[in-house]
Formats: C-alpha cells, structure tokens, sequence
C-alpha cells in the first residue's frame, strides 16, 4: 500500500514558496526546504517528485495567490463596464498598492522583489521550460496593463495603448528587480508608473 499523507500540501507549497522567493530556484537547498515545510526530503520527493516539482507547485501557488488577486483591479477594468475614468483609476490603484506593499514590506523579508522576475534573470537563460513559464507572465501582466488602458483610453490607436503598457511594464518588471537592493527606489518607480498612468487617463479618457 502506498503512503498516506500527513501534510496540508497548500502549507507545504507557500512555505517552499517563500524560500524559493528568498533565494532562487538555484540557491534554495534542500536543507533550507526541509527546514521550510518540516518535512523531510525522502516526503518532499514522494510528494514532489524532485526539488523542480516542488519549484512548480510554488509558482503555480504564486501566481494564484499573489499576482492575479492584485492583477484582478485590473482585468475587471478591462473586462467590465465600467467607463473610462474608473477603469483609469483601476491602473493608479494597482501601482498605488503595489507601491504601498513594496515599501512596507521588512528589510528581511523573504518575499522582496518578484519570484519570476529573478528566475528571469537566473536559470530561465538556460532553462527553456522555465523560460516559457517567465514569457508567460509577462504577457499575463501585459494583457492586463494594456486591457485595462484600452477600457480607460478607448479612443486611442492600438499601437499607442500598446507602447504605453510597455512602458509601464517596464517600470513595473525594474521596481522588482530593484526591490531587493533598493527599497526606496522601487517604491518611487511603481509611483512613477502610477503618476504616468494618472496622466495618460486624465488626459486622453
């Protein structure tokens, strides 16, 4: 008879999560994951299948349970009804309180910066199925940026709403890269997206 678990894996994954957030898929050991979750490594395997398998589960958790509830501002803009300035406002709101997370969070936090961001810029060069996954959120976060633009600035070219969610992408995607270093200064990019953002749509709504 196979093994019956013990664990809550929901726990187990967002405990993993956060050490794969703190140090990376390359830097978390497997003593720090055992340390994590409080399950040994033969458990984590049979669970998991490999430390990989246990990196998946963690960032299909971090999808679901930090980006897109604070992207949902955003999609609901653009998917809803509402007019113009209220979707503008969804834009501000989710760069205000991006902004306002980031700068509150303590100096030791695990959770700095961006899970996906740092894989970005570590093992996603040389891992092709990591690398789709990275793509994948930055059209997940380019989608929701350039539809909610569209529902607050209906009147503008394609090409034009497309460029200025970029923009704010890339303001966006440094702010987290910059988070782990530099506190203050990601805080002050995310506002500057949200003042540009205020800008566009007061201006063009």
């Amino acid at each position: 008879m196979g093994r019956s678990q013990s664990f809550d894996t929901t726990t187990v994954v967002q405990a993993a999560r956060d050490v794969f957030w703190d140090q990376g898929l390359e830097g978390a050991s497997l003593p720090d994951l055992e340390r994590a979750t409080g399950l040994n490594r033969s458990s984590l395997y049979h669970a998991f299948g490999s430390k990989r398998g246990l990196f998946d589960a963690a960032v299909d958790d971090y999808l679901d349970a930090v980006i897109r509830p604070r992207l949902r501002v955003l999609v609901t803009a653009a998917q809803g009804s509402a007019a113009p300035p209220e979707a503008g406002a969804a834009v501000v709101t989710y760069f205000d309180g991006l902004a306002t997370a980031v700068g509150q969070l303590p100096a030791d936090s695990p959770r700095r910066g961006c899970l996906l961001v740092d894989c970005a810029t570590g093992p996603a060069g040389h891992d092709e199925a990591l690398r789709a996954v990275v793509d994948a959120y930055r059209a997940e976060l380019t989608d929701a940026l350039s539809g909610a633009l569209r529902a607050a600035t209906p009147a503008l070219a394609d090409e034009v709403v497309a460029q200025r969610a970029r923009m704010l992408l890339s303001l966006l995607l440094g702010a987290l890269a910059l988070a782990r270093v530099n506190q203050d200064e990601a805080t002050a990019m995310l506002r500057t997206a949200r003042d540009q953002a205020a800008e566009w749509v007061s201006r063009d709504a």
